[in-house]
């Protein structure tokens, strides 16, 4: 049973800056929004490391970055998961996408993609599966929320070949 999700008040919107960032990333060192100046960014937002609908949406990612690359778009993946189970996911799945780890949920917050969920009657917060596009100016190209991870990475190269 899927999970129902309400946004965010306030959540990020197309057409505004994209929130600036500095966070660990697999493999070590950091991660920020100024390192992709001048270059188109996607950011993936998934719930949970080496769960079946994060792996799948991960693998497709890695599956088309060199497309991405054609398209001169850089692909981060983000969970409030620690860099050493994103280091787990990356080498188990073969990952090609650098993982962010976000565990103070200060980025996943940022972008909207924190929030209330419920499951089985039960509510809690957690991430709401959220792709953001920012464009080579740094804005916010386009959203998608509460993902379905079936066919979605294409779509999303989609958009980002046509910026």
């Amino acid at each position: 049973m899927a999970a129902a999700t309400k946004s965010p008040a306030g959540a990020l919107a197309e057409g505004a800056r994209a929130p600036a960032f500095n966070l660990p990333r697999d493999g070590g060192g950091s991660v920020s929004l100024k390192d992709f100046a001048g270059r188109k960014l996607v950011l993936f937002f998934y719930p949970r490391a080496d769960t079946p609908g994060c792996t799948r949406e991960a693998i497709d990612f890695t599956r088309l970055s060199g497309a991405f690359a054609d398209a001169g778009t850089v692909v981060l993946g983000i969970s409030g998961d620690t860099v050493k189970a994103q280091e787990s996911f990356r080498n188990k799945h073969q990952l090609s996408v650098p993982l962010i780890s976000d565990e103070q949920h200060q980025m996943l917050e940022a972008y909207g993609a924190w929030g209330e969920k419920s499951m089985y009657g039960r509510t809690f917060m957690g991430v709401i599966r959220t792709t953001v596009l920012v464009d080579t100016s740094g804005k916010v190209a386009r959203i998608w929320r509460h993902v379905k991870v079936d066919g979605h990475a294409d779509a999303v190269l989609e958009a980002a070949r046509s910026l």
